[in-house]
């Protein structure tokens, strides 16, 4: 096994770390995009716009910060603004 270098190691270390995090905003994602597509279905208006409101602001973030790409995230709004109409 070849000896890892001290900045190799110390890029692997901040790797993990920031797999954890963008994992962690992911998640959240689907989580509020799902949580607003149950609002859709059940046609609680308040909550719809709350949900939809969240799940749009998260996605946004997550693009500034790089975790999904641009196009990933129209794609996603997309789809809920095309649900959210079609109820």
């Amino acid at each position: 096994m070849p000896t890892i270098s001290r900045s190799a190691a110390k890029r692997l270390r901040q790797s993990e770390k920031r797999t954890i995090v963008n994992n962690k905003a992911k998640g959240n994602i689907d989580f509020l995009i799902k949580k607003a597509y149950k609002a859709i279905t059940a046609k609680d208006n308040n909550q719809i716009t709350e949900t939809v409101k969240k799940a749009v602001k998260a996605i946004d973030k997550a693009v500034q910060k790089k975790i999904i790409k641009k196009n990933t995230a129209a794609r996603k709004k997309k789809q809920l603004f095309f649900a959210l109409k079609k109820k």
